[in-house]
């Protein structure tokens, strides 16, 4: 009830609050790719960086955007409402693109497990699954999800789940705090929850093991690989045979993947663009969300 309280709510809004004039810029696309993966973005958290995905959204261009899970934090807003201007405008890109041809496929995560309620289902041309089987241009199946039923933690002990997200939500806000600071001293953005996920021994066997797993089921379902999202830890690599993609966040990380017209796969780093990102203003309850300059020139990281 909670949960449909909160759709209820950001239901609302959308219907009574249009995109701002800076969201209905000119968009320039002057990046195109066959297919986008985008995944915990967490709307409604003071930590989603919803400016730099809006520039993402206006700059690049695809005939199929998944939205892997995770994009509205259904956990955060049912603790405490948080839904500001450029979140809506977030939701308005999405359902802009999907008038306009692309074909926008949302596959509920944990966060926003309320919509799995909504399964089959349409909402301004944006279909909603549980997963799905998208073929490359080259030909390769790949199996999409969110991934969080391979998450032992989310599957076998979900307050503890709760608890993480709590103490996930703290280290954000000092995150926060801490890029004002080397803002101030010129410095660029600085993930300091990642840095501890990638310092903590425990943390780097959980990522390696949900990798292997979720690979592991791929394999099961004699797909060539996955695309999966959950962890906020972009990946695209092999593992016994099969391709394991995760897209990342636009909380921590800003990355996407995407397929070049030839079935080519890449990580795309957004926070690459401008190192500057995270310099601007914050305000003191957290991250507000950063804007980055998108360029046509935009810096990727290729894993083959």
């Amino acid at each position: 009830m909670q949960h449909d309280h909160a759709l209820a709510r950001a239901a609302a809004a959308l219907a009574v609050e249009p995109e701002s004039p800076e969201a209905l810029a000119a968009e320039v696309g002057s990046q195109r790719y066959r297919t986008v993966w985008i995944s915990d973005v967490h709307l409604g958290t003071p930590g989603c960086q919803a400016e730099a995905l809006l520039e993402f959204l206006r700059e690049v261009e695809c005939e199929q955007l998944f939205l892997v899970g995770d994009i509205i934090d259904g956990w955060q807003l049912r603790r405490n409402w948080y839904w500001p201007q450029a979140h809506n405008d977030v939701v308005q890109k999405l359902l802009r693109k999907a008038r306009k041809g692309c074909r926008v496929i949302f596959i509920p995560g944990n966060h926003d497990e309320f919509a799995r309620k909504y399964l089959h289902h349409s909402f301004g041309g944006i279909e909603v699954a549980h997963e799905w089987i998208h073929e490359t241009a080259d030909g390769r199946k790949l199996w999409v999800t969110h991934g969080d039923l391979f998450d032992g933690v989310i599957q076998c002990a979900k307050w503890l789940a709760h608890v993480g997200d709590t103490a996930y939500e703290f280290t954000l806000k000092l995150n926060s705090y801490l890029n004002r600071l080397r803002a101030r001293m010129g410095l660029p953005y600085w993930s300091l929850s990642k840095y501890l996920k990638l310092k903590v021994k425990r943390a780097v066997s959980f990522i390696s093991d949900f990798e292997v797993a979720v690979a592991k089921e791929a394999r099961k379902r004699g797909v060539h690989g996955v695309v999966c999202g959950h962890i906020h830890h972009a990946e695209l690599r092999e593992i016994d045979g099969v391709l394991y993609a995760n897209d990342g966040d636009w909380v921590e990380s800003l990355t996407a993947l995407v397929e070049h017209a030839d079935g080519r796969l890449e990580i795309l780093d957004w926070s690459a663009l401008d190192r500057r990102v995270g310099a601007q203003a914050m305000a003191p309850s957290g991250l507000q969300g950063v804007s980055v300059s998108a360029s046509a020139s935009a810096a990727v990281t290729a894993l083959k």
